[in-house]
């Protein structure tokens, strides 16, 4: 069997990628290969290193108005694309390089609080706003209009009327370092042995 191999795009801290790097660390076909940043001050970066995993930054022209994130890309010979916490609106020339071959991480409930400018803490806090009694990841494919490419996997936590956001975001935390890996992995065998 033909190895994968994953490149992360990240926007900040990086937790979740840390939490790739881990599960992959071992694995006999998939490996993470490469961590782009659109922020040179991403905490990610660090972690990165930290594994031995090349990492990179790019500025706004050169991934939305040049073919440079591709071919660095293709240049590592990347298999499928992992955004973790990653906010920029992916061009359409790196969507059809990569079709079904891109996934990304909701800290919500898609399709109720997705859209452009809803990542991070805005998420948590429109929750409690709105008075849910749920939320939860989605994790789904990536094409040209934000948090709407086919679904992958869903799953729920309560929230509790006594939960600050912080508090949501805590448990939402939790399930992207116990789901996200596993998904990406069985996601990453489907779509290369179709």
């Amino acid at each position: 069997m033909s190895n994968s191999r994953i490149c992360i795009f990240a926007s900040g801290n990086g937790t979740n990628a840390e939490a790739i790097f881990k599960h992959f660390e071992n694995h006999p076909t998939i490996h993470v290969t490469l961590v782009l940043s659109n922020n040179p001050n991403a905490a990610v970066l660090e972690r990165a290193k930290k594994f031995g995993i090349e990492s990179g930054v790019f500025t706004k022209s050169e991934f939305s108005e040049s073919d440079d994130v591709v071919k660095r890309l293709l240049a590592h010979q990347i298999t499928h694309i992992v955004l973790a916490g990653f906010l920029w609106l992916i061009p359409k020339k790196l969507i059809s390089a990569y079709s079904g071959k891109m996934i990304n991480i909701h800290p919500a409930l898609l399709p109720k609080f997705g859209g452009k400018g809803m990542y991070g803490m805005r998420v948590h806090e429109a929750v409690k706003q709105a008075g849910e009694t749920e939320t939860g990841i989605t994790i789904h494919e990536v094409n040209e209009q934000y948090d709407k490419g086919r679904i992958v996997f869903q799953t729920s936590c309560v929230v509790l009327s006594s939960d600050t956001p912080e508090q949501v975001a805590s448990k939402i935390h939790n399930l992207e370092h116990q789901h996200y890996p596993r998904v990406i992995e069985q996601w990453v065998k489907a779509s290369t042995n179709p």
